[in-house]
C-alpha cells in the first residue's frame, strides 16, 4: 500500500469506553448471545498456524475443550513447527518495511474498525468463544472480550496520536522534530488464557505503532484467540503484520528469543516464565541487532485491607467480587484479606453467607456466578492448596473440588493465625481467599506486614472511613500495589481510566491501557534542521 500523508491534522472519533450490556432476562442482546452460544457449541473450528496470511495445517493437532464440560471439544488446533516459526519471522521481516511506513492514521483505522466490529457484529461471537473456551460467565466475557478489547483498540489510537504530537521546542533559526519509528525487527507477544482482551492488546499495541508481531496464544484460549485474529484481518490488518503461532511454547520461545531480529517481548503470564525470558534475552545481548524491549505483567498476591472504620457490607461485597469473579483467575484477584478483630465476626458472617449464595456451573446458564477453572493442571494445583488449608488452617466456607464433569472448585474462605502462612504469600490463581485477623491497635504494624508478606506488587485495596487511616495506608503501601483502590475491590481496571500494571515480582509496570505502554514500541529519532547555517567557524569571544 503506498504511503499517503494526509493534509491537515486528523482528529479521531470520540474515544469512549464501550458501554457494558446487561444481558438481563427478556433483552434482545441476551437472546442473540444465547443463540450464538448454541450455534458455536455445535461447531469445531480447525484452527491453523497463520504465517503471512497463509493458513498452515501441520497435522499435529490438539483438541481445545470447555473447562466446565471437559469432554466437549470446542476446536482442533494445529501446532506450529520450527519451520513455521522461522517462516513467521521472515514473513514479519518482509511486511515490516511497508507496514512501518504506513501513516499512524492508516494503522489506527484498522484498529478503530476492529473496535466497531467488536461492538457490533462480532460481539456475540467473541463473547461466546470466551465463554465456551475459557469458562467465563456472560458478564465476565462481556467486560473482557467485547468491551475491554474495544477499549484497548480505541484508546491506543488516541494515545498514539498524543504521543506522535509530542514535539520539542525549536530555537530561533532552527526546526526541531521528533519522529517515532517502529522498532527494527519483530515483537514476540506471549498471551495468557484469562483475558481475551490481553491477547488482542499484546499483539495489537505493538502492531498499531508500526511493528510486526509473532503471536503465541495460550493453548487454553485458542478459540477466542483465533476469532480475534479473524476480526483483525476483517478490519483490514495486512497479512504478515501479526503471525499466529499456536504450539509448543518452549520451542517457539527458543527460536524467537534467540533470533538476532528480536526487537521486543510483550508478555503476560507467570513470574517464573518471565524471569526465564529475561535471563535468555540477557544471555544473548551480544547477538541482537538492537536491545530488545521487555514488557511483562506477571503474578499477584493481591490484598484487601479493612480498617476498624470500614463499611463492613461494602468490604464483603468487594471481597466476594474481587476473589471469586472468574474463579479467581485474574492477576488482580483478591487472595488475602486483613481484617481487624473488632469487625471480624461481622465480616466472617457476611462472607460465609454470601459464599453460600454463589452459584457455579455451566456458563450457558446465565444465573451462574462462577464457571470452572481453566484446566486439570490448575484444578490439581488449587486442590493441593485446599488440602494444605484443611491440614494447617481453618476453612470457613467452601473447600471442595469436583472434576467429574468440569474443573470445578468451590469458592473458599480460609482463616489463618500465621501471617506468614503460604496461602497468604503464594499466588494460587483460583477461588481461594485467606483471612488474617489483626489486633485493632496494630494498624500501623499491619500495613508493614502487608508490604513485606508477598514478593508481588500488583493490586491492593483499603477500606476505611477514617481519612487519617487512609492517608497512612497510602504512604505505607505506596510500593505494594501498582493499582491501588480505596473503598473498592482490587479488580476491574478500565482502559483509559485505571492504567494497569504492577512492580516488584508483578512485572515491569508499563501500564497497559495508557500511553506509557505505547512508548515501549517505538524508537524516537530527533531531527534538527538549521535554516541558515553559520559560514564562519570562529565565535565572537575569539575576536582580538
Amino acid at each position: 500500500m503506498p504511503t499517503f500523508s494526509p493534509s491537515g491534522v486528523r482528529q479521531l472519533p470520540p474515544t469512549l469506553n464501550e458501554p457494558i450490556r446487561s444481558y438481563a432476562p427478556g433483552t434482545l442482546e441476551r437472546a442473540a448471545l444465547q443463540a450464538r452460544l448454541a450455534q458455536m457449541e455445535q461447531e469445531r473450528p480447525d484452527i491453523p498456524v497463520v504465517v503471512g496470511g497463509r493458513e498452515i495445517r501441520s497435522g499435529a493437532t490438539v483438541q481445545a475443550t470447555s473447562p466446565h464440560k471437559h469432554q466437549h471439544v470446542t476446536a482442533t488446533w494445529h501446532q506450529a513447527t520450527p519451520d513455521d516459526v522461522r517462516a513467521a519471522i521472515e514473513s514479519g521481516r518482509a511486511s515490516w518495511r511497508e507496514w512501518s511506513e504506513w501513516t499512524w492514521e492508516q494503522r489506527a483505522s484498522v484498529f478503530l474498525k476492529a473496535a466497531d466490529l467488536l461492538a457490533g457484529p462480532w460481539r456475540d461471537t467473541i463473547n461466546a468463544a470466551t465463554m465456551l473456551g475459557q469458562s467465563k460467565n456472560v458478564y465476565q466475557a462481556e467486560i473482557d472480550a467485547a468491551c475491554e478489547m474495544a477499549d484497548f483498540f480505541r484508546f491506543n489510537a488516541a494515545f498514539a496520536r498524543e504521543l506522535y504530537s509530542e514535539q520539542p521546542v525549536s530555537g530561533p533559526g532552527m526546526w526541531n522534530q521528533s519522529e517515532y519509528r517502529a522498532l527494527e525487527g519483530f515483537v514476540y507477544a506471549i498471551t495468557p488464557f484469562n483475558f481475551t482482551a490481553i491477547g488482542g492488546n499484546l499483539a495489537g499495541a505493538p502492531a498499531m505503532m508500526g511493528n510486526v508481531v509473532l503471536w503465541k496464544p495460550a493453548a487454553t484460549a485458542m478459540l477466542s484467540a483465533w476469532y480475534t485474529l479473524q476480526l483483525l484481518h476483517e478490519a483490514g490488518l495486512p497479512p504478515g503484520v501479526i503471525n499466529f503461532l499456536p504450539g509448543d511454547p518452549v520451542m517457539i520461545s527458543d527460536l524467537a528469543l534467540n533470533h538476532p531480529e528480536l526487537a521486543g517481548v510483550h508478555f503476560t503470564g507467570s513470574t517464573g516464565v518471565f524471569n526465564q525470558i529475561w535471563k535468555t534475552v540477557g544471555g544473548n545481548m551480544g547477538s541482537y541487532r538492537s536491545y530488545p524491549r521487555i514488557v511483562g505483567e506477571t503474578g499477584g498476591k493481591d490484598f484487601m485491607l479493612a480498617h476498624p472504620s470500614a463499611d463492613v457490607e461494602a468490604f464483603c461485597v468487594g471481597v466476594i467480587r474481587g476473589a471469586f469473579e472468574y474463579q479467581g483467575q485474574k492477576c488482580s484477584a483478591c487472595s488475602r484479606i486483613y481484617v481487624p478483630a473488632s469487625i471480624w465476626p461481622q465480616v466472617k458472617a457476611r462472607l460465609t453467607a454470601m459464599i453460600a449464595e454463589i452459584t457455579m456451573g455451566d456458563v450457558n446458564d446465565f444465573r451462574n456466578f462462577m464457571g470452572a477453572v481453566i484446566d486439570e493442571r490448575a484444578f490439581d494445583r488449587i486442590a493441593g492448596y485446599l488440602a494444605d488449608a484443611k491440614a494447617n488452617a481453618t476453612i470457613l466456607a467452601g473447600g471442595g473440588a469436583d472434576k467429574r464433569t468440569g474443573w470445578f472448585v468451590q469458592p473458599t474462605l480460609v482463616e489463618t493465625k500465621d501471617p506468614g502462612y503460604r496461602l497468604l504469600c503464594e499466588e494460587i490463581f483460583g477461588p481461594v481467599v485467606t483471612a488474617y485477623v489483626y489486633d485493632d491497635a496494630k494498624w500501623t504494624e499491619t500495613l508493614a506486614l502487608i508490604d513485606r508478606t508477598s514478593p508481588y506488587a500488583l493490586t491492593g485495596a483499603v477500606f476505611a472511613q477514617d481519612r487519617t487511616a487512609l492517608a497512612e495506608a497510602h504512604a505505607a503501601l505506596r510500593h505494594s500495589a501498582g493499582n491501588f483502590y480505596v473503598n473498592d475491590k482490587c479488580t476491574g481496571a478500565v482502559v483509559g481510566q485505571q492504567p494497569f500494571g504492577g512492580g516488584r515480582a508483578s512485572g515491569t509496570n508499563d501500564k497497559a491501557g495508557s500511553k506509557l505502554n505505547l512508548t515501549r514500541w517505538v524508537s524516537a529519532r530527533t531531527i534538527k534542521e538549521t535554516f541558515v547555517p553559520p559560514r564562519d567557524f570562529r565565535y565572537p569571544h575569539m575576536a582580538g
